[in-house]
């Protein structure tokens, strides 16, 4: 069964819409199964009923047709259930209903599961025979887990499909939910970005030029072939006749008219060449996994690597950038900090991306860029959406697809009271961030590029509360010097003269990498990341501290930040190498003073040992993005479980309370950075707290100073009270924004200014 499952699934994956899917699901489970009838039934909201989408046994009249209302028949009863039905004679249960028309009468064994996706029911698969009998326990196990496994797939291709009619029916547009990346309101034309040798991630693409795009093609056929005749050649002596005779299966099927030619024709009907290769590809897949004979069947991973490797000299054959539109979408599967910035920032409108939450470094980026943003976005046909129209609403998480005229109006009009209400914030640059009722808080920039020390300044900020060193480390192909370093973080002190800079030491690890030194694990957020790399090497480490030294120039305006400690142990290792460092200089006759220094808060375990922290540093900064990640268990950079992610968690404002009664116990400030600190409905609750100092993305500076300056410490104490009664998440950001909209902020937390 377990192949016949990976065969159906498969391919119902390579389906190029929703009907084609599920015939392909009917089809295939009732021959498994060896049943009379195999349908599928698809939850239709706008019509409050389930249709018969496919069949294999009822009326094929009936298809698209037949219905049954919600609440009426078996086949709600197992949507309602949201578990499997099996009944020997489905016309002795009371909730039994005949579709005239579907010859559903001759069928008495009944058994429906439902096709389940991110928890909400999308529709029914039933099985059913003519004779009395009770299906038995490990048939419908089979037909539970071929629902589970094809649900994704299902809601995958009904998305796709729908893209497919946009193109010729009259269409309100296509919206999909994802999560809150970066606020504002992005319109534009989609262009989508993916990743090398990726053949799913290839985009549709039309091209005028197509005897140019046939050169193209087979030039990149003509450079695969030299690559694996020379790597043939190489490899001659170390492996035997057999093993070489996969690169001779290769060169074959590059020398093979009927691959080579219906790429060609494909390029000739209009598509580019890495589309018209994707579709070929997989034309050829499915040939080979349909077959039988389970060597013939593996050979399809050869066809998938030589597509691989033909999109790979496709790719180098295209030096020249993509075109982007003049307001560009950026969409993609997953779409990295390399991928944004290598766009034009001038013609950047929006970003929409299927992983990611509002924590992962695309949102980061995307907030300090100023970019509105969509990710996480479940089910987004990535490569169907090259040059639709979109819009990507980073308040509310959602996507819309070609919008009809008045939803893109209605967005349009939001997105100028927004840009209207940006211009206004503008003239709180240079006022200090201070409550009506005379309560300071400094607000500072995060920040880790060059380029964003210009945006941090007007933003008004006052200094830098968090500077990512881990950036000129991951730009590179080898480990910056010590002089490399002191140059670029004397560059930052030089800039924010004579504001205080905190240089947080490096953080690489988890989902940040340094490709001259990988690190493969299959846990990466809780292995070898952040201080436990350089307290491993330590020449690492001091090379860094002894640059940063160097660049605070003898001044008190440096202070150093230490990520990811989760031991007293470790920091008193940390603050044992600074202090040797500074002594280092001393000697070689440097000019430089002790930095504060001071410990980011992420692992739980600290929450707990914060006093023996406190009195140990000069300050400790919650790192609210990790904190939040490891506090709730949560991978804030997996779709999976993205929604469960939330700094407003009551967990993370207790811990956060915990911390700051504990450090006031020493007199050690307090600071909060990451994303949390750029939320305007965190602010209040981390004004309330007594929060020190803010630290976060330039673009939400004026946004959290609009709120300090218009909001009572009282007041935000009186909601704080409130807060802490509160037991979900979603019920303290919705109470939160509320009292926003109340207070004349509505166009914080929603698109417009009202």
């Amino acid at each position: 069964m377990l192949t016949i499952l990976r065969r159906i699934i498969q391919e119902v994956s390579q389906a190029n819409n929703i009907e084609q899917a599920l015939t392909i699901i009917v089809q295939r489970v009732k021959e498994a199964m060896q049943v009379d009838v195999c349908s599928a039934y698809l939850a239709n909201e706008k019509r409050q009923c389930h249709i018969l989408m496919a069949s294999d046994g009822l009326n094929p009249k009936a298809i698209g047709h037949a219905c049954l209302g919600f609440g009426e028949g078996l086949v709600s009863l197992v949507a309602e259930r949201a578990e499997a039905v099996n009944l020997d004679n489905a016309t002795d249960h009371p909730r039994f209903y005949y579709i005239p028309g579907t010859d559903e009468q001759e069928f008495h064994a009944f058994l429906g599961v439902p096709i389940i996706h991110h928890r909400k029911v999308l529709g029914v698969l039933v099985v059913q025979q003519r004779a009395q009998r009770r299906f038995e326990e490990d048939e419908t196990a089979f037909l539970l887990t071929v629902a589970a496994q094809l649900a994704g797939a299902i809601a995958h291709a009904e998305v796709s499909g729908g893209i497919s009619r946009l193109m010729t029916d009259v269409n309100d547009g296509v919206s999909l939910a994802g999560l809150p990346g970066s606020a504002g309101v992005g319109i534009g034309t989609g262009l989508v970005i993916y990743p090398p040798a990726d053949l799913d991630a290839v985009p549709d693409r039309q091209v005028e030029d197509v005897e140019a795009e046939v050169d193209v093609f087979c030039e990149a056929v003509a450079l695969a072939q030299t690559d694996i005749r020379e790597l043939q050649a190489r490899l001659s002596t170390a492996l035997s006749q057999d093993d070489q005779a996969l690169f001779d299966a290769y060169l074959q099927m590059l020398g093979s008219a009927s691959m080579i030619d219906q790429v060609i024709s494909r390029i000739r009907a209009g598509s580019w060449a890495s589309g018209a290769l994707r579709d070929t590809i997989k034309e050829h897949i499915q040939v080979f996994e349909s077959m039988d004979d389970p060597y013939m069947r593996e050979r399809s991973e050869d066809v998938r690597d030589l597509g691989r490797r033909l999109l790979s000299c496709l790719q180098k054959g295209r030096h020249k950038p993509p075109p982007y539109p003049e307001k560009t979408v950026l969409v993609g599967d997953e779409i990295t900090a390399t991928m944004l910035a290598e766009a034009p920032i001038d013609r950047l409108v929006g970003v929409i991306s299927a992983k990611g939450s509002s924590s992962s470094h695309v949102a980061i980026l995307s907030r300090a860029l100023g970019i509105p943003a969509v990710v996480g976005v479940k089910d987004l046909p990535v490569s169907r959406l090259e040059g639709q129209s979109l819009i990507a609403d980073g308040y509310n998480g959602r996507v819309y697809i070609s919008p009809s005229a008045n939803v893109l109006a209605e967005y349009k009009r939001l997105a100028a009271e927004e840009t209207q209400m940006t211009a206004e914030l503008a003239s709180l640059r240079d006022e200090p961030a201070e409550t009506p009722d005379g309560y300071r808080i400094p607000l500072y920039a995060n920040t880790g590029l060059l380029s964003d020390i210009t945006p941090s300044l007007l933003s008004g900020a006052e200094g830098i509360g968090l500077y990512r060193t881990e950036f000129p480390f991951m730009v590179r192909d080898r480990f910056p010097s010590e002089d490399e370093q002191y140059r670029i973080y004397r560059q930052v002190m030089d800039a924010f003269e004579p504001r205080p800079v905190v240089l947080r030491t490096l953080d690489v690890g988890g989902d940040k990498s340094l490709s001259y030194f990988p690190i493969k694990e299959d846990n990466p957020f809780l292995g070898w990341r952040g201080i436990r790399i350089t307290l491993d090497h330590p020449e690492l480490f001091l090379a860094q501290v002894r640059a940063m030294l160097r660049a605070g120039d003898g001044s008190d305006r440096l202070s150093i930040l230490l990520p990811m400690i989760s031991s007293i142990a470790e920091l008193d290792e940390a603050l044992g190498l600074i202090q040797q460092g500074y002594r280092e200089l001393l000697e070689d006759g440097e000019t430089v003073s002790k930095p504060r220094v001071g410990v980011m808060i992420e692992v739980p375990s600290l929450i707990y040992q914060i006093e023996s922290v406190a009195r140990r540093v000069d300050f400790v900064s919650v790192g609210s993005n990790d904190l939040t990640q490891y506090l709730l268990a949560v991978d804030r950079n997996n779709g999976n479980v993205a929604e469960l992610y939330d700094s407003l968690s009551p967990a993370v404002i207790l811990a956060i309370k915990q911390v700051i009664e504990g450090a006031a116990k020493y007199q050690c400030p307090v600071s909060v950075c990451g994303e949390m600190a750029g939320d305007p409905r965190a602010v209040v609750v981390l004004l309330a707290l007594g929060v020190d100092s803010l630290s976060m993305s330039a673009s939400s500076l004026l946004r959290v100073k609009w709120v300090i300056r218009q909001l009572d410490r009282a007041r935000a104490t009186q909601l704080l009270d409130a807060v802490l009664e509160m037991e979900t998440a979603k019920e303290i950001r919705q109470f939160l924004g509320n009292a926003l909209i109340e207070a004349g902020m509505g166009g914080l937390v929603r698109a417009g200014n009202k």
